[in-house]
């Protein structure tokens, strides 16, 4: 197992929570009935899960324990969704019992785990024949921004050298379809799609988000905790954050990989 490289402060999960089916995955709508039975690993707070249980028979959700599962039980209770069942799970080796499930889903998992090829492999082996896996993770050494501020250089090396530490891999979204040939999965499709904050409010929101979570996550403790950066270095940064969040051209898009793969 890999550490999972974000933690849960609230500062994360204001990012997280803001997910929903249609703005991550979009990929995966077009594909989904009403009769199937999907597997939606890393469910995180929930609000893509339960997204999900709108427009299929049964989801099951897991997490990597009861603590971060809690996130989506709850919302699902708060939301009525009553075709989930949640499952404390590790994805390199799944207590689930073979094509179990129509689809297999997982949004920005990969990035996280110390082996996406087995992961991808576990998948495989839970999704039936015939039924889809849908994948979808970021690519942090392509993220593009403007005005061009250095301190958010400095913060996206930072973070890189983090979830490497941590056994991840953020540039994950350009390595989906070579891990999933690995894993023996032939009928791929490969895509990549954007999220772009341009507007004030998004500018805001986005900037906002970083320039906390920079200060005050697990991502903040380990930068200072490992010597990688000094408070006073991250204090720079989240003012970085905030000027971003200011100017009027502020513009951040953050692409992602995704493939479709058919067992």
């Amino acid at each position: 197992m890999s550490t999972y490289t974000h933690g849960h402060h609230e500062s994360v999960l204001r990012s997280h929570r803001w997910r929903t089916a249609e703005n991550s995955a979009g990929h995966l709508l077009p594909h989904l009935r009403r009769d199937q039975r999907l597997l939606d690993v890393g469910a995180g707070p929930g609000t893509i899960t339960v997204d999900l249980a709108g427009r299929v028979a049964e989801v099951t959700a897991t997490e990597v324990g009861e603590a971060e599962l809690a996130l989506s039980r709850e919302l699902a209770a708060e939301r009525g969704a009553t075709n989930i069942a949640f499952s404390v799970q590790d994805v390199h080796a799944l207590d689930l019992p073979d094509d179990a499930f129509d689809v297999s889903h997982a949004h920005q998992v990969l990035q996280h785990v110390a082996d996406p090829v087995q992961a991808l492999r576990e998948l495989r082996r839970v999704t039936r024949p015939g039924g889809l896996i849908a994948v979808r993770d970021s690519d942090y050494r392509a993220f593009a921004w403007w005005p061009l501020l250095p301190k958010l250089d400095e913060w996206l090396d930072l973070y890189q050298a983090a979830a490497r530490a941590n056994g991840g891999e953020p540039d994950a979204g350009r390595r989906l379809l070579g891990w999933a040939q690995q894993a023996g999965l032939t009928d791929i499709t490969a895509t990549s799609s954007t999220w772009c904050f341009s507007t004030p409010e998004d500018r805001a929101w986005w900037g906002g988000m970083w320039a906390d979570r920079i200060l005050q996550s697990a991502l903040a403790r380990q930068l200072v905790d490992t010597g990688l950066a000094t408070a006073d270095d991250l204090a720079r940064i989240s003012a970085a954050w905030r000027d971003w969040s200011d100017r009027e051209d502020g513009w951040f898009s953050i692409l992602h990989g995704e493939i479709l793969a058919r067992v």
